[in-house]
């Protein structure tokens, strides 16, 4: 008897060694295959806050939460039915990565473009008038106070914040389907248990970072609005500091999105012509490092900077297509 139990104690903590190493595969299977979709969470962290912008600030959490559970939905989705595919039908990846990754270069190149286009208008205004001249130039304001700032917005009706919502998850539906496929893509695992656990994993720490990361961004102003009204003069500066930072914040984010977006989009492109019998753009990439050799940062960044132009160029080529069919 005593054996007997001594020898399933060895078989249980065979299985918990088992597991654990199940677990440590499974994790570090996540971790690189969600490296691959950082462009697209970048992205998505810099287009969800202004789905919260204008409302009330003990309304902007409960939207958040909301707009977060439509996003697991989404995952939840997307991974029913890409699971299936990869088991009958793993062929159609490369395509629907090359869809994916040219959405992204479209994203990437229609943000550039608008970039550009206001910038000029800004400089090609109107000529200045003498009766323009003759206007008394206007005193700039005063500074805000912290009650001013601090005004509540406008209040939203219930079915406003629905529509707010659904608008801001049928979003996170295109951007999600890019961050399962691309991880998919980067799953090393066979057996499709591990995969399945692999990409729920991905799906609930991108969902965390991007959202969690959302409305760690939409409080800081209200953090800012607080220290402000603490009567330490240092409380007070930090509180400003923070105030007049988060929209340089917000505006650096939607930068680097933009290029994250040209890097991996382009990347992706780049992987998957290879993959459906169209390798020389990649092994030209390939001859590229090659030649110019150099430790492994600088192959990864002549990787990376030819990826972002060949997004941008492909991107361009999309944006002007598009250009093209909506004056027809």
């Amino acid at each position: 008897m005593a054996s007997s139990f001594f020898a399933l104690l060895d078989d249980i903590a065979v299985l918990a060694k088992a597991a654990a190493a199940s677990i440590d595969d499974v994790v570090a299977g996540a971790g690189k295959a969600s490296a691959k979709a950082a462009g697209v969470v970048i992205d998505d962290a810099a287009v969800t806050p202004q789905y919260v912008h204008g409302i009330s600030p003990k309304r902007e959490l409960p939207v958040i939460w909301r707009i977060t559970r439509g996003s697991l939905l989404n995952k939840a989705i997307i991974i029913a039915a890409v699971m299936p595919l990869s088991i009958w039908a793993p062929w159609i990846f490369p395509w629907l990565l090359l869809i994916g990754g040219s959405y992204l270069a479209y994203e990437g190149a229609e943000k550039i473009w608008h970039w550009v286009h206001a910038k000029r208008g800004a400089h090609g205004g109107a000529e200045i008038t003498h009766a323009d001249a003759d206007e008394p130039a206007h005193e700039d304001p005063a500074p805000a106070s912290p009650e001013q700032i601090a005004a509540p917005a406008l209040e939203r009706t219930p079915t406003d914040e629905k529509q707010m919502v659904a608008s801001a998850v049928r979003t996170d539906l295109v951007l999600s389907t890019e961050i399962m496929l691309i991880s998919l893509a980067n799953v090393d695992a066979d057996s499709w248990l591990p995969r399945l656990a692999i990409l729920v994993l991905v799906a609930i720490v991108m969902t965390a970072g991007v959202y969690g990361t959302v409305a760690l961004l939409v409080k800081m102003d209200d953090a800012g609005l607080w220290m402000m009204r603490r009567r330490a003069g240092f409380a007070q500066t930090i509180g400003h500091g923070l105030v007049r930072a988060m929209p340089l914040v917000f505006r650096a984010l939607s930068v680097v999105g933009v290029v994250a977006m040209l890097w991996v989009g382009g990347h992706i492109l780049l992987v998957n012509l290879a993959e459906v019998g169209v390798p020389w753009p990649y092994d030209l990439l390939h001859a590229l490092e090659h030649a110019i050799g150099g430790p492994a940062i600088v192959a990864w960044l002549i990787n990376s900077l030819c990826s972002a132009i060949c997004g941008l160029a492909w991107g361009a080529v999309l944006v002007g297509a598009t250009g093209l069919f909506r004056r027809k």
